[in-house]
């Protein structure tokens, strides 16, 4: 067991403390990653205060990049010292789903809290996410680590893990958007963003961004959006519509978790149109739409789970778009911390006006 630094939550909805916990050496099948930075997601904001319920203590963080610093029996393809992305994502690669090509929807379960992690007094300790990544070391399956290259700048490389995977792969494999199809992304955040740039990137002829901020609208605009609509508009999808050339959008894309967007939503479709729900309400709330015009104009909904990806296949290719001045990274970050500011950084991030907050150990 080694002891390390992690920022720790009690009681949900305080502010995470800074302590000092014990960390297994890797097991079968499994790395020790040293972090080099993680990103705050508002997922993880979301379980501190309590919307998903969970157990206590717990360490969340998932969007993280390192170095491999120990490799466990059975692990085959990385080396000590190779720098990676390490994600949510822990499939097993054998059960149904994973063998059909869907690793984000693993069905053989995970219990953090017989993974790595234990207090100092030696008790239970959340690995949340099978990640737990606001610390300076983490031990993961090498599922969910993806080589890059050294001289990706670790910040950036952290968004990739999911943010921008969630984002890019909504538009590109959750809605499967075809070059030419008409885009609606409803919210400008991080999440927002990368969507608006896998639409982007897909082909979309037209791209509506709709926010309440009239800031985040024109930085949506600097990742690709054609149009832009303030959703604090008396119904917001007429102005889409009028973006459109009069009509509705061939694809909807959903990257809040507010139930507002989530009842709207259907209204930007046209016919044959398709709702992505890519945000994440708390458990609990409910949305409300109307069937019978979705039936009777042929549209759908549909989930999406971290953009419906496969780790090995897709992180790559963005690595590449990114190398190749294609796909903007280094835009998304908003501040740089450390980890004994992390509360700040969420606090920053519950204001809405930050894109992403990169936590950094070597700060």
């Amino acid at each position: 067991m080694k002891t390390i630094k992690a920022a720790v939550c009690h009681t949900f909805g305080a502010p995470l403390t800074l302590d000092d916990i014990q960390i297994a050496p890797p097991g079968q099948g499994e790395v020790e990653v040293t972090l080099d930075a993680v990103a705050i997601c508002h997922s993880d904001i979301s379980f501190a205060e309590g919307a998903w319920g969970g157990h206590l203590p717990a360490v969340y963080g998932h969007e993280a990049a390192g170095r491999i610093s120990a490799i466990g029996a059975g692990v085959e393809g990385f080396d000590h010292g190779d720098d990676v992305i390490v994600t949510l994502i822990r499939a097993c690669g054998s059960c149904p789903t994973c063998a059909g090509g869907q690793p984000v929807s693993c069905t053989t379960p995970y219990d953090g809290l017989d993974g790595p992690l234990s207090t100092a007094a030696g008790q239970p300790l959340l690995q949340a996410m099978a990640c737990g990544a606001f610390a300076e070391k983490v031990v993961v399956s090498a599922r969910q680590i993806v080589k890059i290259p050294a001289d990706l700048p670790k910040e950036v490389a952290a968004l990739i893990s999911c943010g921008v995977i969630t984002g890019i792969g909504g538009a590109v494999n959750a809605a499967k958007l075809r070059a030419g199809e008409d885009v609606v992304v409803i919210g400008a955040g991080g999440v927002g963003l990368n969507a608006i740039q896998g639409a982007r990137i897909a082909g979309a002829r037209r791209i509506v961004a709709v926010d309440m901020s009239p800031e985040k609208l024109e930085i949506a605009r600097e990742f690709g959006a054609t149009h832009g609509v303030l959703a604090t508009e008396a119904k917001p999808w007429r102005g889409a519509y009028k973006a459109l050339g009069g009509k509705g959008a061939d694809v909807v894309l959903i990257t809040v978790g507010a139930i507002p967007a989530y009842d709207q939503a259907p209204r930007y479709l046209g016919p044959g149109g398709r709702a992505v729900m890519i945000g994440m309400p708390h458990s609990g709330q409910t949305a409300q739409y109307e069937p019978v015009v979705m039936a009777a104009l042929g549209q759908g909904l549909q989930g999406s789970k971290m953009g419906d990806v496969v780790i090995q296949r897709d992180v790559p290719w963005i690595v590449d778009l990114y190398q190749q001045g294609r796909l903007k990274l280094d835009e998304l970050i908003s501040g740089r911390w450390s980890l004994e500011e992390i509360n700040e950084a969420i606090a920053d991030t519950k204001t809405g006006s930050a894109k992403r907050n990169v936590i950094l150990f070597n700060r």
